[in-house]
């Protein structure tokens, strides 16, 4: 029975992974093909060739994004689409939803992949506690200004979706840098902690020795409670 249990694991561990990868990539197929519907009955391929093939909707909305894209990099699709956004900015509802979304979009598909900086630990949700997190903005103006402390902008994720989570305002000296880089910190949580990145601790004497978090976080309660006297 040991045996047999060791040729099960095996196998799932080859089958698994590729089994929900291909159900995925199916479900995103499926998905794209589903704007064909909005195409007239007459024009869908569907109709044309006679018979359904199976991503051409998403090779169309490929289609569509790119020709989108040549057409609003030059002057005049730049003012086509400024004249769009100012009839669509007219709408309250609209308005709200429509800018939200433009400024994450913007936010993550041109910061030059900068959008998650840095891989950090914070202390959440109480001391001794430890939460990974990613760094997502620095000198946050009116925040900083009223808090009395320097702090940035974290994203903790939830696991093992990585695209839900909530946003912390985390003095600087409270935040403590990890080696990771962020596709590894991504891995990791996705993973639920299992898939852990490979680390090799610098040796000791380096230019850049390292404290360890515990150190730092001490730091800066020190830090902190001289700011406040």
């Amino acid at each position: 029975m040991p045996r047999l249990r060791k040729y099960l694991i095996a196998g799932l561990l080859v089958w698994l992974p590729l089994g929900v990868t291909v159900l995925v990539l199916k479900l995103l197929v499926d998905a794209m093909d589903r704007t064909l519907l909005l195409l007239p009955l007459a024009w869908r391929p569907d109709t044309l060739l006679g018979f359904h093939v199976p991503g051409l909707g998403l090779l169309l909305s490929l289609a569509v994004v790119g020709i989108t894209g040549v057409v609003v990099a030059n002057l005049l699709g730049r003012r086509l689409v400024a004249l769009w956004e100012s009839l669509l900015t007219r709408i309250p509802l609209v308005r709200s939803i429509y800018l939200g979304v433009k400024q994450v979009v913007e936010t993550v598909f041109t910061s030059d992949g900068k959008s998650f900086r840095k891989v950090v630990l914070i202390e959440y949700p109480r001391r001794g506690l430890w939460c990974l997190a990613f760094m997502t903005g620095t000198g946050l103006g009116e925040v900083q200004a009223k808090t009395g402390h320097e702090v940035v902008a974290v994203f903790v994720p939830t696991t093992p979706n990585p695209t839900s989570g909530f946003v912390l305002l985390v003095p600087i000296e409270d935040v403590c840098e990890l080696d990771m880089s962020v596709d590894e910190g991504l891995k990791l949580i996705i993973s639920m902690g299992v898939a852990v990145p490979k680390w090799t601790e610098q040796a000791e004497g380096e230019a850049h020795e390292e404290r360890d978090c515990a150190q730092v976080f001490q730091a800066g309660k020190i830090q902190g409670r001289k700011n406040t006297r």
